[in-house]
């Protein structure tokens, strides 16, 4: 039955108020999140450039672990728990976000960079968007009902800005609290506040590193209207193998960072461990193409995020490298997070299994790309909106295809611990 209240002007006029409100409120946390995001890319490509100018920098990587892991253990008063700090403070409003969040993982994630640490960018731009948000609430007293929107909304704008997928970014806000539930009260706002950062990220020049799926797919003896059946089942035996290969990524990563913590008392000198045991790798190797965000490089020969789409663009084991790389630099205390990294060994695991199931190269590599940070997550909705803009709405329904069954197939732990259970994702 209509709701017929909204029919009378003065009903109707009342619930264009919020909408006013929430414009009011977001659109500074949305140019704030999206200008960080700005200069972060910015800053990144330099300290990456210096890096590969300045290959001796490596060496600096267990003396930067160091200083990460003082600077954060007697200033960081709570932040460095990052992503986790945001989900609980808008779950439960408590001790708030402290006012030096936002400059601690900005620095951190740089340094890390700078010296080769295999880590991402989306913990520190969500971590900023959050944090600039908390001191929008602060400076200008913003009614405490109105506190747990505005995060959400940092959030929104800091993911949607850095990666240039607004979409993605306002589910992600919501999909990222709870673990099989996306709460839509804020979705209005937090949608604002992504299109508003990335629109604002966009006009101070950031550059977005653009991927395509080109392969066309023929028509084949099982293909009914515009889906093959063939290619959905082969779709949905890589999916599986990319929700284990993110169980893999969670796991090693929270086993690396407990193992450390049970047996290596001195907090100082996890990182320093985790510094060397990347250095011995990369001599191990005879490769630099796993250190760092891993998005571009000078040698053509290295594995990036785009040469996976391209026939030749990995070797057969690159994905499990990076995530190797990874979970040690992250499990062993570095900044940036773990997106960034996830899309690489998504595209790698992806040209992979190419080959092997006989998918074309860009349309696999497309899929793992955004199917395994699915898994990691548990943001298959999100990561299907990324998944189409992204790579256009053409294959739409195999990359939701390639997220959900990657989400199952995941486990029910991801990347953030502070997600909270909501609905099991299946009770066998």
């Amino acid at each position: 039955m209509p709701d017929l209240e909204l029919l009378r002007p003065r009903a109707y006029l009342a619930s264009l108020r919020p909408l006013g409100l929430w414009t009011l409120l977001v659109a500074p946390v949305g140019m704030l999140a999206g200008s960080a995001s700005a200069f972060f890319l910015w800053s990144l490509d330099r300290v990456t450039q210096a890096r590969f100018d300045h290959p001796w920098l490596l060496f600096l990587l267990p003396v930067a672990g160091m200083l990460i892991a003082w600077t954060y253990h007697h200033h960081a008063k709570g932040s460095a728990r990052g992503n986790n700090l945001l989900i609980d403070e808008i779950h439960e409003p408590g001790g708030g976000v402290p006012a030096r969040f936002t400059p601690l993982i900005l620095l951190s994630t740089l340094l890390t960079h700078l010296v080769g640490g295999s880590a991402g960018r989306e913990g520190t731009a969500v971590q900023m968007g959050g944090g600039l948000a908390s001191e929008f609430v602060r400076l200008f007293r913003i009614p405490v009902r109105h506190r747990r929107m505005l995060l959400m909304a940092g959030v929104a704008a800091g993911f949607g800005s850095v990666f240039g997928t607004p979409l993605a970014g306002a589910i992600f806000a919501m999909e990222v609290l709870t673990l099989g539930r996306v709460q839509y009260e804020n979705l209005i706002p937090c949608m604002l506040a992504a299109l508003i950062g990335d629109l604002t990220c966009s006009a101070w020049g950031a550059q977005h590193t653009g991927m395509i799926i080109a392969s066309q797919m023929t028509p084949g003896p099982f293909t009914f209207g515009h889906l093959d059946l063939l290619v959905l089942a082969k779709v949905g035996l890589a999916a599986a193998l990319f929700g284990l290969c993110a169980r893999l990524f969670v796991t090693g990563t929270h086993g690396i960072q407990a193992a450390l913590e049970r047996f290596i008392p001195a907090y100082w000198l996890r990182p320093v461990i985790g510094g060397v045991a990347i250095i011995a790798l990369t001599y191990a190797l005879g490769t630099r193409e796993f250190l760092g965000l891993g998005v571009w490089s000078p040698n053509p020969d290295d594995v990036t995020t785009v040469s996976v789409f391209h026939e030749g663009g990995a070797d057969t084991w690159s994905w499990f490298w990076k995530l190797l790389f990874t979970a040690i630099t992250v499990g062993a205390g570095f900044k940036g997070g773990e997106v960034t990294p996830l899309f690489f060994i998504g595209g790698a695991l992806g040209h992979t299994l190419a080959g092997v199931l006989g998918l074309p190269v860009d349309l696999a590599a497309g899929l793992g790309f955004v199917a395994v940070f699915a898994g990691a997550s548990n943001a298959p909705l999100a990561c299907t909106l990324m998944g189409i803009e992204l790579f256009g709405a053409q294959h739409a329904v195999l990359i939701a295809v390639a997220c959900w069954i990657s989400y199952h197939f995941s486990g029910h732990t991801g990347i953030y611990s502070a997600q909270r259970p909501g609905i099991l994702k299946h009770h066998v």
